[in-house]
């Protein structure tokens, strides 16, 4: 009997000391199905959730917030270097930020790669780049012969005599110090001249605001693409926060007008246009007086298509200057002449005449695109002296580049794997 109540004593002590320790946190709680299993197979046990873990974001930038700073994460781990020696392949690149380009980093990069889609006809076999390459391709050495050739090369690209003498004399300059007998020098002595030659001194790329409103007048033949250009031209200065007004002096053809309506309305600039067979001039002045009063900052003025060796045209052309000025002092700030890449060598001829008849202040070489014989580039900039301010390489109003010379020369003559 004695036995038997001390037995039942030692039961009750021992599940009083089992609970108070339970209610302690001093015993583990019971494993789950899914721990027992883990544990079975030598896997790591799984951090308990929380409620702050589960309130928690799970972005990276909200969850530094929550928590405090997080560490930095730690390197990736190189590759081995494999047991037959030799290099050890390059270790992975995910986490690691792209390499610098030398050109101004992502965006430059990202630029030529446009330039060079866009000039792909003259970068195709039929192109300037395109023979040249086939004339270097497989040579050891460069002499008189292949010379020869590639003066044929930059003629037959609209490069012009004049700017392909100055490229030959270079070679040969170069090939008498013995240092072009290698073709990877002839090519970069002909790519830094190129580069040299369209780097011509003055304002290039993007219009500069030199009064408000800066006035653009445009000019050029008939079909180069001046009203497109405006369009374009317009959507590049509104995105940048410009206010522009259009002046479409064009009032010789309706449709001219029209298209550059069309222009406002997608771009969501004011429109000042005249009756039909108006004065050019008249329409120029009321846009600059529109732009004063409505506090925009550039006007862009279209002008009819002219003949550059229709001397009553080429007049009226300065007369509309003239009116510009007694609109607003200095005005016109700005005469782009916008030239059709694709006439080759008449281009070249039209420059010039309008060179002699107006102040003009930069270039813009349109549908670049559609010809191989990007070489004209090099003939314009270095005939006329005078900058290339823009190039169209397609039909979107993205299209308009600014032109860069070293970006251009890149894109044209780049030997890189892709081209």
């Amino acid at each position: 009997m004695i036995y038997a109540l001390l037995a039942l004593l030692a039961v009750v002590a021992g599940y009083f000391l089992f609970f108070r320790k339970s209610a302690t946190g001093e015993l583990p709680p019971a494993a789950s199905p899914e721990a027992s299993k883990r544990a079975a197979s030598g896997a790591p046990k799984a951090k308990p959730a929380t409620e702050a873990d589960e309130a928690a974001p799970t972005s990276v930038g909200a969850r530094n917030k929550s928590t405090g700073p997080s560490k930095p994460p730690p390197r990736a781990e190189s590759t081995p270097m494999p047991s037959g020696g030799g290099a050890s392949p390059a270790p992975p690149s995910v986490g690691r930020p792209p390499p610098p380009s030398s050109k101004g980093g992502a965006r430059a990069h990202k630029d030529i790669e446009g330039l060079r889609r866009g000039l792909s006809k003259a970068r195709s076999s039929e192109g300037i780049f395109g023979r040249l390459r086939a004339l270097f391709s497989g040579k050891k050495e460069i002499n008189a012969e292949v010379t020869a050739q590639i003066e044929e090369v930059l003629l037959a690209s609209d490069v012009g005599s004049e700017t392909t003498a100055v490229l030959i004399a270079r070679v040969k300059e170069v090939l008498s110090q013995n240092e072009l007998a290698d073709p990877e020098k002839v090519w970069e002595a002909l790519a830094a001249e190129a580069e040299r030659i369209v780097s011509v001194e003055g304002i290039t790329g993007a219009i500069e605001l030199r009064a408000k409103p800066t006035v653009v007048l445009l000019v050029g033949v008939n079909g180069a693409g001046k009203t497109t250009t405006i369009g374009k031209l317009a959507t590049k200065l509104q995105s940048n926060g410009k206010k522009c007004v259009l002046a479409a002096g064009d009032t010789y053809r309706a449709a001219a007008v029209q298209q550059l309506s069309v222009w406002g309305q997608r771009v969501g600039c004011e429109v000042v246009r005249g009756k039909d067979g108006a004065d050019p001039g008249s329409v120029v002045f009321d846009a600059i007086k529109k732009a004063e009063e409505v506090g925009a900052d550039v006007v862009l003025a279209d002008t009819a298509g002219r003949l550059h060796t229709k001397s009553n045209l080429m007049a009226e052309m300065k007369k509309i200057a003239k009116t510009a000025e007694k609109a607003l002092a200095g005005a016109p700030h700005e005469i782009l002449l916008v030239i059709d890449a694709t006439n080759g060598q008449n281009a070249l001829a039209q420059a010039k005449e309008f060179k002699d008849a107006l102040p003009l202040t930069g270039i813009v070489l349109t549908k670049l695109d559609g010809t191989a014989k990007g070489g004209v580039v090099l003939g314009i900039a270095h005939t006329l002296r005078l900058p290339v301010r823009f190039v169209g390489l397609g039909e979107r109003p993205d299209d308009l580049h600014e032109f860069a010379p070293a970006d251009f020369v890149e894109a044209l003559l780049g030997r890189e794997a892709s081209a």
